[in-house]
């Protein structure tokens, strides 16, 4: 059966609407995430967003708009555009796991967020880890790889959060997580995808050898807190 992807081309709108509405701040035709969870909205219905904007920048000084452009509040800075690829994969990846991946619980908190603040601090909040299961690869009692879920549709899981130590790259850590947590997205009747910046050429390199493809390409608007 073919599974409609309506729901990928505005992913953070559908994530808030089907699995993620306990965790979405909704302002009618526009919705955000909490920003504890994360730093995105949406809107629909060629909305007006400024009010929204408004609202939620009082909240978190800095966030995105995945999407169309949004209109911005009277004395914002106009948006940062940030390209981004969305890619997906229909099929389980070939790809051997050789390393021990063990499943994150709140008992590895401190060790994800240490990795995290390291590497990926921009997009990673304080309960981003409760939108989904994350994995991780630990050496000599470190974490020293993850890979997670982040937002999910009735259909469609994105995988997020694709970490390795810098210590640590190069050994086939990201392949293997990544391989994992698609297996498990795909056991639960779900097809996964995730979303990469353009310009980040390695990583999309990695992610085509393991069979992604990409869908479409998305515009990230980065908008700031009001100037006082």
């Amino acid at each position: 059966m073919i599974i409609p992807e309506d729901a990928l081309n505005n992913p953070v709108w559908f994530s808030l609407t089907d699995c993620h509405f306990n965790q979405a701040i909704d302002y009618g035709d526009v919705k955000f995430f909490h920003p504890d969870y994360g730093p995105f909205g949406a809107f629909i219905n060629n909305a007006d967003t400024s009010a929204a904007i408004e609202e939620y920048a009082k909240l978190i000084d800095e966030f995105f708009i995945v999407g169309d452009k949004p209109k911005m509040p009277p004395h914002f800075d106009a948006p940062i555009e940030y390209i981004g690829l969305q890619m997906i994969i229909y099929n389980p990846i070939n790809y051997p796991i050789m390393e021990a991946i063990v499943e994150l619980t709140e008992s590895h908190y401190n060790d994800l967020i240490g990795l995290v603040k390291l590497v990926y601090p921009e997009y990673f909040k304080s309960k981003t880890n409760k939108l989904g299961r994350y994995y991780g690869i630990y050496k000599n009692e470190k974490l020293v790889a993850v890979t997670g879920e982040r937002m999910q549709t009735n259909n469609f899981t994105e995988i997020s959060a694709v970490i390795t130590h810098p210590e640590h790259t190069g050994k086939g850590y990201a392949k293997q997580l990544i391989t994992h947590t698609a297996d498990e997205i795909f056991k639960k009747g779900k097809t996964p995808f995730l979303h990469v910046d353009q310009t980040n050429l390695g990583p999309i390199q990695l992610y085509k050898k393991l069979g992604f493809i990409t869908r479409r390409k998305f515009s990230f608007w980065k908008i700031h807190r009001k100037k006082q």
